[in-house]
């Protein structure tokens, strides 16, 4: 995808503004990765991704800084027998799972409306 859109937009001033508004339209209808306890859900075919084509997977970045981060890196820790079990029921996990969805889907909400605000300004001001 990537490489068609350079071939299509050329080299002129705006070839590359071009290529970001489009870049960001065509990631917009992605489907966002979800938190969840594996425990719960009965489906294993939901634990797959897709782009990378693997069966099983979990994500997680730097327990620093979010808090379902913290839980996958406690929960990982505690399946590897690296740290006890966590005390907490697997409907406790989704619920937290859930909360931590809500929270992102917010987050990715209010994103992409500063965004708009952000070019509908640029526009005005343009005109």
């Amino acid at each position: 995808l990537q490489k068609s859109l350079n071939e299509t937009f050329g080299a002129d001033k705006y070839s590359e503004a071009r290529k970001e508004v489009l870049t960001n339209m065509f990631s917009r209808p992605m489907q966002m990765a979800l938190y969840f306890c594996t425990g719960v859900l009965e489906d294993e075919t939901l634990f797959r991704h897709y782009a990378l084509n693997v069966p099983f997977y979990t994500h997680f970045t730097s327990p620093i800084r979010r808090y379902a981060d913290v839980l996958v890196h406690r929960l990982l820790s505690a399946s590897l027998g690296a740290s006890p079990p966590l005390k907490m029921e697997k409907e406790a996990i989704q619920k937290q799972a859930d909360h931590c969805n809500d929270r992102k889907m917010a987050s990715k909400r209010v994103q992409e409306l500063s965004a708009d605000l952000f070019f509908s300004i640029f526009v005005r001001v343009r005109a």
